[in-house]
């Protein structure tokens, strides 16, 4: 009999459990539990109040569902991590300027290519509803970057930028102060379409339009280590635990600069795998032949194989500005987590008896058409001042991956 009393006392117990939890959930108010950017729930957890979810309600506290961030046209998702960048060459030009460091790169987008004489066009198109006659002037790539004095590169001068056959053909002689430019004027536009397609309210302020979702981060130049960490694409060499068998040298496996794969996506075996200056001279290969890119000066963006980001041309072709203003002691200067050179802090222009180091020289990388292979080792870097330009510089943009959207 005493079992059976005890017996009781636990039933008695595990009813009042169940008992208590059913009148829990009862009054449990709907619209708690765990958010996310795509599950925010129906009330405020901290006040009770209930969620306004139309995007054009001003009157009422507005919570966005958000599943993914937009993404502007062209970009590839960059997965971030922890890289080593710098040479990882021989330093044969003895600058000592790109010593290895680990750092760790947050997320972020890349153009998939080069921007195009066609990009280009556009963006100039676009500025003259803004600006002046002689302000879209000043935008206009230099055409006499082709010219040479004894050479006869000048039919480049009038047609490279404008003829239809080169439309796809990334845009050159293009400085980095112009190149910042395009990427301003790109986040207005793309900004103003997506508002458009969406239907929002024309007099929204940009804090209302970030709380929306709808305000794109910022097309801008990437830094340079976002752009060695993108071109280097090392996630294709990883095994295990986070752990890499080698490093790369160029954007593709191996030690050279041919093609060691027989497979569609990577094209054919034996080919150059880049747009560059073989030697002394040969800029292409003899015709007919492929004993090198056939390519003579800059070539369709979409040439070549990409890398394991899905980026193309991320070495040769042309060399592509970056944020970062030049210092040789960068590597060994600036943060180990998303590390950007804005100035000359901690290594000033004042320490050098030259005019070429100031805050208005800024970095280029990736190598060109015109360049030997050396200068396609993502780790490479040179410098030219921020209003000069080139038939060898090009840019593409990027863009910051914000929040942690569905987790």
């Amino acid at each position: 009999m005493v079992f059976g009393k005890n017996k009781l006392g636990i039933v008695a117990i595990a009813l009042l459990f169940i008992a208590t939890g059913i009148l829990s959930s009862c009054n449990k108010t709907p619209g708690y539990g765990r958010r996310t950017a795509a599950k925010p729930g129906k009330k405020s957890a901290t006040t009770g109040a209930d969620f306004s979810f139309d995007a054009n309600d001003s009157t009422n506290f507005i919570v966005t569902k958000m599943s993914k961030q937009f993404v502007g046209p062209n970009l590839k998702y960059i997965q971030g991590g922890r890289a080593v960048i710098g040479s990882q060459e021989e330093d044969v030009m003895a600058f000592r300027d790109n010593i290895e460091r680990t750092v760790t790169i947050a997320s972020f987008y890349m153009d998939e290519t080069e921007i195009t004489n066609n990009d280009y066009r556009e963006f100039l198109f676009g500025m003259r509803k803004s600006v002046s006659a002689d302000s879209v002037l000043k935008l206009e790539p230099a055409e006499k970057v082709w010219a040479g004095a004894m050479s006869y590169n000048d039919v480049y001068d009038t047609y490279y930028f404008r003829f239809p056959g080169f439309n796809f053909y990334p845009v050159a002689g293009v400085s980095w102060s112009q190149a910042s430019t395009y990427a301003k004027w790109r986040t207005l536009r793309v900004g103003e379409l997506m508002r458009e397609k969406e239907g929002l309210d024309s007099t929204l302020t940009k804090n209302q339009l970030l709380e929306r979702g709808v305000a794109i981060p910022e097309y801008r130049l990437p830094n340079e280590a976002e752009w060695e960490y993108a071109a280097k694409a090392m996630i294709g060499t990883q095994y295990l635990d986070e752990n890499q068998e080698y490093g790369r040298i160029y954007p593709w496996d191996g030690r050279g600069v041919r093609n060691p794969y027989n497979i569609k996506r990577k094209g054919k075996q034996g080919d150059m795998l880049a747009n560059f200056k073989r030697g002394r001279g040969d800029y292409a290969g003899i015709a007919g032949g492929l004993a090198n890119d056939g390519d003579i000066i800059p070539t369709n963006v979409y040439d070549y194989p990409p890398n394991d980001f899905g980026l193309y041309q991320m070495a040769g072709n042309v060399n592509e500005w970056v944020q970062d203003v030049y210092r040789p002691l960068s590597f060994t200067d600036f943060d180990d987590l998303n590390p950007l050179r804005k100035d000359g802090i901690f290594d000033e222009e004042t320490d050098y008896k030259t005019t070429l180091i100031d805050d208005k020289y800024r970095v280029y990388k990736g190598g060109s058409w015109r360049d030997m292979a050396y200068w396609l080792s993502p780790g490479t870097r040179r410098f030219m001042h921020q209003d000069s330009a080139t038939n060898h510089i090009g840019f593409r943009c990027a863009m910051i991956s914000v929040g942690a959207v569905g987790k």
